[in-house]
């Protein structure tokens, strides 16, 4: 069998998508009828359906998903024209890492709270199907963060993240000290409770709730995000998306390293995590109408024109 080049996905299939994977949140049981629901649709519209292995193996518990086709994220990376994902924005952010290498694209429904990632309401579930069916859905790529983390010269993890990559004291009640470095440069050094590297997705996660800038999608930048600093001049910045990032850990009791907020590493003195912009890109699907600011508007309840302007 020729091995599958996720370059040579074709964005025909992405018009008129023939294979779906729908992905739902793993521990809860509200999805349930909403993804069988959906599926049944899909299936009726001549569209062959996967049910990502684990979202079965959970919400097949509530709902009878026999009839579709179970598989894993390396089936669904090689076959699915696209992904609906049904949660919160926790899901998306999984389901971004597992499937970016094989450039599958992302339609996201608010199972949630905020959904900042994910913009079909719940109830317009079905009646959005249509648009998506008949390739009307607008695409967007979003830049994801390649880490590395090296102790004592050796690689010991690698991760991506579409959001951020956090490094913070852990447990402990006191500041870590760490050196930061940009293409090499050394920038500061730095007493903090952590710093966060962040996305243009991610500027509306953790980097937002502590200060940071909110950054357009198309935004060629990462914002670098320092967590209570003990210098008050150690303000949020933002460097170019092709920069070298490296921060150094030269003092900590109990430091870690976050992907996500999902996939946690605990570090010692002396290791070293470099961020870089990954090769792969995430391609969101938007239904028609899709305004990011307007998203922001309401997410962020910000007041909405005065009447008569």
């Amino acid at each position: 069998m020729q091995e599958f080049d996720p370059m040579n996905r074709s964005f025909a299939s992405i018009r008129n998508p023939r294979t779906i994977a729908l992905v739902g949140k793993y521990h809860s049981m509200e999805i349930a009828e909403s993804l069988r629901r959906l599926a049944e649709y899909l299936y009726e519209r001549g569209v062959s359906v996967f049910i990502e292995r684990e979202t079965s193996e959970h919400i097949g518990k509530k709902v009878d998903l026999s009839r579709w086709v179970t598989c894993g994220f390396n089936d669904i990376g090689a076959h699915a024209d696209l992904a609906i994902v049904l949660g919160g924005d926790g899901t998306m952010l999984n389901a971004a890492r597992r499937l970016a290498r094989y450039c599958v694209p992302l339609v996201g429904v608010n199972q949630g709270r905020l959904g900042f990632m994910t913009d079909i309401a719940r109830d317009d579930l079905l009646t959005c199907m249509d648009d998506l069916l008949d390739g009307r859905f607008a695409q967007e790529n979003r830049m994801l963060l390649a880490a590395e983390v090296t102790r004592d010269g050796k690689e010991i993890a690698e991760n991506l993240a579409l959001n951020d990559v956090v490094v913070d004291k852990g447990a402990i009640g006191r500041m870590i000290e760490f050196e930061l470095f940009i293409d090499g440069e050394f920038i500061y050094n730095l007493r903090s409770d952590g710093l966060i590297v962040s996305t243009p997705t991610g500027s509306t996660a953790y980097s937002m709730s502590a200060g940071g800038p909110i950054l357009h999608p198309t935004t060629a930048g990462i914002a670098l995000v320092p967590l209570c600093p003990h210098a008050l001049s150690n303000r949020p910045i933002i460097v170019n998306d092709s920069a070298d990032i490296e921060l150094r850990i030269a003092n900590a009791d109990d430091a870690r390293v976050h992907f996500d907020g999902q996939v946690t590493l605990d570090l010692q003195r002396g290791d070293c995590v470099r961020l870089r912009r990954s090769e792969h890109a995430i391609c969101f699907l938007h239904p028609p109408g899709y305004s990011y600011f307007a998203m922001l508007r309401q997410k962020l309840q910000w007041s909405e024109r005065p009447k008569g302007t």
